[in-house]
């Protein structure tokens, strides 16, 4: 079959490359579907946790919107107005709060960006729902990162 290309069977599933770090590349979009196909590409331990963020940030902000943009998904209370992302790195989930020197408790992991505060999770972690919630809830009140 020289000079011809592999076809693909219809319906057959493409499995989103994986990039440096292990952050599943994933087209940009809006809505829950990128959101999840990025949830459902994040390797190993990463994906579950994601599924728990996920939930816990549509449980907390119902209503809340999703998109993917740079290979991380993002939330917000409107379409280009973002309060939340998500990125995967080798070692650890980074969760970035875009106003988060204006939550309380301030997350630990410094920026950068003056306002933005990351919150790291590791695997074997325990997540500290309420927490996480009480964040979420606040970020979502605030003013969001245009994006």
């Amino acid at each position: 079959m020289a000079g011809k290309t592999p076809t693909r069977s219809p319906g057959a599933a493409v499995k989103p490359t994986l990039l440096s770090g292990g952050n599943p590349q994933i087209a940009k979009g809006y809505g829950d579907a990128p959101v999840q196909a990025y949830i459902a590409a994040m390797p190993g331990w990463k994906s579950e946790v994601g599924r728990r963020l996920d939930a816990l940030i549509e449980r907390t902000v119902p209503g809340v919107r999703k998109a993917v943009k740079w290979n991380s998904p993002l939330y917000g209370v409107t379409d280009d107005s973002w309060f939340l992302g998500i990125h995967v790195f080798t070692k650890y989930i980074k969760v970035a709060f875009f106003r988060g020197t204006s939550l309380d408790p301030v997350p630990a992991g410094a920026s950068k960006s003056q306002d933005t505060r990351y919150f790291h999770i590791h695997e074997g972690d325990e997540l500290d729902e309420a927490q996480f919630a009480g964040w979420v809830k606040q970020a979502s009140r605030l003013p969001g990162e245009r994006m």
